[in-house]
């Protein structure tokens, strides 16, 4: 029974990781809906959003078993790094091309896996180094157009933040599978609290708070409710109960199928660099996860 309840498990990782792949490739077209936001106001009311979307999917669990490092950890770490990857997401796309911004920011799952390795291992195989250079080989084509154009020079502190959204999606996701408990049940208070930290940094920086249209706000609503909600949590279970390499694995096609979304709905055009710079960090990271 014990066998039957852990290959269930298993199964269970798989349709997660999907369902999160799915919620996350619409993110770039939903943040496209409400460019008349700021994007702390879209990280305040999408994290807000996400909070609402992750209550009934959660349970109450005690993180009193836990030692100081790991409670400060979940509880401040954890808010500081989901509200630095949704805030820096946002800016990069507001600041570089939506597409070309995503596309950056989806070269996370190579930098998760590259970080897992040296934790585990100690050291990086050549096989994952090889893997994150042809991903990164992709993601700069995107900065090498035109030698005369100036927009991609004007894009380049969005690119920036592109990365740096990556760099904190592979560093949560690392956490969530090394913590020593599930986060999902406490998923809706971390949301809360980054909530609160971007509330305050979009006080202190825009001096208030505006409600934005109904365009925006059903945007930055759908945002919160399955990108940042209930992939969130879908990403937590996937993690937990599926093997890391598959569940890993699917997530590259997350730039792919954003890059396609985006220029089926005419937002972003449809230049050569974009398909190959896809299949380049699509295959980065799956030489990088063998």
């Amino acid at each position: 029974m014990q066998l039957t309840h852990l290959t269930s498990a298993r199964h269970l990782g798989i349709p997660a990781a999907l369902i999160a792949v799915a919620l996350w490739s619409s993110a770039p077209l939903l943040a496209e809906q409400a460019r008349s936001v700021s994007p702390l106001m879209l990280t305040t009311l999408t994290l807000f959003a996400g909070a609402l979307s992750t209550l009934p999917l959660s349970r109450r669990t005690s993180t009193a078993h836990l030692n100081l490092g790991w409670c400060l950890i979940i509880w401040l770490g954890m808010p500081l790094i989901i509200l630095g990857a949704v805030g820096s997401y946002f800016i990069g796309m507001r600041i570089a091309p939506a597409a070309e911004a995503a596309l950056i920011t989806y070269t996370w799952p190579v930098l998760f896996v590259l970080l897992s390795q040296w934790t585990r291992l100690g050291r990086i195989r050549l096989k994952s180094l090889t893997g994150a250079l042809i991903a990164f080989s992709g993601a700069a084509l995107l900065l090498a157009p035109q030698a005369d154009a100036s927009a991609p020079l004007a894009s380049l502190p969005g690119y920036g933040f592109a990365l740096l959204a990556a760099l904190c999606w592979a560093l949560y996701s690392w956490l969530g599978q090394a913590a020593p408990t599930s986060l999902t049940p406490q998923l809706p208070r971390l949301l809360l609290t980054a909530t609160l930290m971007s509330g305050t940094a979009t006080l202190w920086f825009e001096g208030g708070i505006t409600l934005p249209n109904q365009t925006a706000l059903a945007a930055g609503t759908a945002l919160g409710l399955g990108p940042f909600g209930i992939a969130m949590v879908a990403w937590d279970k996937a993690l937990r109960h599926g093997r890391a390499s598959v569940v890993g694995s699917l997530a590259y096609g997350v730039p792919l199928l954003a890059a396609a979304l985006l220029v089926i709905a005419g937002i972003s055009p449809l230049d050569w660099r974009l398909p190959l710079a896809a299949m380049l960090v699509i295959a980065g990271c799956v030489q990088a996860s063998r």
